[in-house]
């Protein structure tokens, strides 16, 4: 829950007001917005323009961000760095898959792709904190003092690596980050969907956000002005610029052109003249190219066939999400578009057609996400009273950790509100095992093979007990924000190691709906593979408890039992690689009862030798201190 700086029910002092902007830190544009006599009101620049070009330049002595920025795009490609926010937590070959037009110079790194520029390499963080600081500027200028607070939205789908990148671009930028939010719920309170119902009534929201770069779909419950995010899908690599890229694909085909024949200043030009086109298109039948020595007429309806596809991915992306939350279409109350690319008239008619209701998009899709991220900045300043809304996210993917025998055990599960903590009991496998390598997974699979690694941390100092017997306590922490704390604790000890998930480099698209996708279509396989696992590890555990007690208690069975039961054990290790599961359990289940014979008589002798020596007196005496 949020802190409250005013008393319930009362309005704080106006003119104690804390200056607070919303940032919509987006792929083509980004924009600021602040709360002004109760009203968010996005902020304009100098010459009046809300919108500023999510681009930098950087020359050879100065640096230039947003349309002074875009100027130099076409004179300056490789100095001039637009759609840096596809960047954010993602590795080179990703950008360069994702991207092919790109014309930059990259630089790989151990932790993350810097871009070469005139003033030496930068990296998308770096990049993003100048947009960020270039936007703090704007606001403090129109409120007329500095910024004590920000709120900046991400995608729902942003994975950890991906909103950490965006953390840190805003402390590198020196603002004080209040809360990242997600885009989709950021709209719905632009639309003031939290204040304009009966309370006792639930309403379902779909938010449906196609911006420049990517594009989110979130289902949220609202009850009594909780916002509650049910389930959330997208692609973090699906917006405008695919768009773009699509049309120039179109283009080159027709003027019998290959990429890489494309020097970085024509691949810059063609995307210019792309993006235009596009627009044009959203109001017009037809719109007319120019490139190089090609010129052409791009019809409406060979538009929409060409970027049909990917309108139908995020289809595909909605009604997924839909089955996440258990709903269908028509359980659906209001639809909220976003995002510049919804100005797109397949866009409007396909999602229409979807929900079977119009969509509300009397706001301005470009404006809306930063009006709803000033709102919510507003109200954790405490400029806000009690009337402010609740906001629940979810993380869109689950969260676990990796245990013997190379199995997953999730610990928060995809589409779990956050913020949210949970704590599961571990303990160990080995003998006088004193340390723990512990492995944080981020994935659907039963099998750390096929889910991805966030982190690993070794948690040393463990007393050395017989496995089994040690108990570890690990408790993975998502903020509001969702970023991931995971920490381990021996329980008799107190001893704790931990780890802040900082992962160098996001999921891609492709892993992303490879994870979830992969979870459905091998569900069966996947459970197979578990219990098999599962049933490996346990008799790896008998076999080497066995052995154990064999070496240690041998002299306790005569040699027809001692070699009986050398046998069985033998035959159980050499049964370890089979792939049955069932005959692998029955033969674990039948040595734990051939042996059980051992382990009464091992017991037995144990405690006649704790009993030595001792009379009545003594064993009731030890009885009492021990209740103490």
């Amino acid at each position: 829950m949020f802190l409250q700086i005013s008393e319930p029910d009362q309005s704080p002092n106006p003119g104690n007001r804390k200056r607070a902007a919303g940032i919509d830190l987006g792929t083509t544009h980004s924009l600021v917005a602040s709360v002004r006599n109760g009203q968010p009101e996005v902020l304009a620049d100098e010459q009046g323009s809300v919108l500023l070009p999510s681009v930098v330049h950087y020359g050879q002595t100065d640096r230039a961000v947003g349309a002074r920025a875009l100027e130099q795009a076409v004179q300056d490609p490789l100095n001039t760095i637009g759609s840096v926010k596809r960047f954010l937590g993602r590795d080179l070959d990703d950008i360069r898959a994702r991207t092919p037009l790109l014309p930059l110079q990259f630089v790989a790194t151990q932790n993350m792709p810097l871009v070469e520029t005139a003033q030496g390499p930068r990296s998308p963080v770096q990049i993003s904190a100048d947009i960020l600081s270039c936007l703090a500027h704007r606001a403090e200028t129109a409120l007329d003092g500095e910024l004590e607070g920000v709120v900046i939205t991400v995608p729902a789908y942003f994975d950890d690596a991906q909103r950490q990148a965006t953390r840190d671009a805003a402390q590198l930028a020196g603002l004080r980050l209040l809360r990242l939010i997600n885009e989709p719920t950021a709209a719905a309170l632009a639309y003031g969907l939290d204040t304009d119902t009966d309370d006792s009534q639930d309403r379902v929201i779909a938010v449906y956000d196609l911006g420049g770069g990517t594009f989110d779909i979130s289902v949220l419950r609202l009850h009594r002005g909780v916002f509650e995010v049910l389930a959330t899908g997208g692609d973090t690599a699906l917006g405008g610029d695919d768009i773009d890229q699509t049309i120039a694909d179109w283009v080159l085909q027709q003027a019998s052109c290959q990429r890489a024949q494309l020097s970085p200043l024509q691949q810059s030009q063609l995307l210019r003249e792309c993006c235009r086109a596009k627009q044009t298109l959203t109001t017009d039948t037809c719109a007319r190219l120019r490139y190089e020595n090609w010129s052409g007429t791009l019809e409406r309806t060979r538009f929409d066939s060409l970027i049909s596809p990917l309108i139908a991915r995020t289809l595909s992306s909605v009604a997924q999400t839909l089955r996440d939350a258990g709903l269908t279409p028509e359980a659906v109350d209001e639809v909220v578009m976003a995002g510049g690319s919804t100005r797109i008239p397949l866009v409007q008619t396909q999602v229409e057609s979807l929900f079977g209701k119009q969509p509300h998009s009397h706001l301005d899709p470009d404006q809306v996400v930063a009006m709803g991220a000033a709102l919510q900045a507003d109200t954790l300043v405490g400029n806000r009273a009690g009337d402010a809304p609740l906001l629940l996210d979810v993380t869109p993917l689950s969260l676990g950790l990796e245990t013997m025998g190379g199995l997953m055990e999730t610990v928060i599960r995809r589409n779990t509100a956050i913020p949210t903590s949970r704590a599961q009991q571990f303990t160990t496998f080995k003998d006088n095992q004193t340390a723990m390598v512990i492995q944080v997974l981020q994935g659907e699979r039963d099998l750390v093979k096929d889910n991805r690694s966030l982190a690993r941390f070794e948690l040393r100092g463990l007393p050395p007990l017989p496995a089994g017997l040690a108990r570890i306590q690990v408790v993975f922490q998502i903020d509001a924000d969702g970023l991931l704390s995971v920490s381990a604790t021996e329980q008799s000890t107190g001893v704790v190691a931990e780890v802040q998930v900082k992962p160098s480099y996001g999921l891609s698209e492709k892993q992303i709906a490879d994870m979830l996708t992969a979870s459905w279509d091998h569900a069966a396989g996947d459970r197979d593979a578990r219990q098999l696992q599962q049933a490996r590890t346990n008799a790896e555990r008998i076999h080497d408890a066995l052995k154990q007690a064999l070496s240690q208690d041998g002299q306790l069975l005569d040699s027809q039992e001692y070699d009986q039961l050398a046998q069985a054990n033998q035959k159980l290790h050499d049964m370890l690689t089979c792939t049955d599961t069932r005959a692998l359990t029955q033969a674990t289940d039948s040595l734990v009862k051939d042996s059980d014979f051992f382990a009464r008589r091992r017991m037995n002798a144990q405690l006649r030798k704790a009993l030595s020596g001792r009379g009545i007196d003594g064993l009731e005496q030890g009885l009492t201190h021990n209740q103490d």
